[in-house]
């Protein structure tokens, strides 16, 4: 299982039609995307892929929300 560090909500799918709109993402850590303006993210395939950054929104949820959330299947 990815270890992530928050969840994101996918805002535009523009030129990414694999993203559903208003979605909540696991976003995992990495820096060097970040630096380069993308964010990696798990999506339907349960794969951590690179996006555009301005495609999502960070969401700062409590905790016990985020740990409830990170325990569910990442798709349906």
């Amino acid at each position: 299982m990815f270890e992530h560090t928050h969840f994101v909500v996918c805002i535009r799918n523009e030129g990414c039609e694999d993203l559903h709109l208003r979605k909540l993402y696991p976003q995992l850590p990495d820096e060097s995307a970040a630096r380069s303006g993308f964010i990696r993210v798990i999506d339907e395939s349960g794969e951590g892929h690179l996006y555009p950054e301005e495609n999502f929104l960070r969401l700062d949820l409590p905790d016990a929300v985020e740990e409830a959330l990170a325990a569910l299947p990442v798709s349906e």
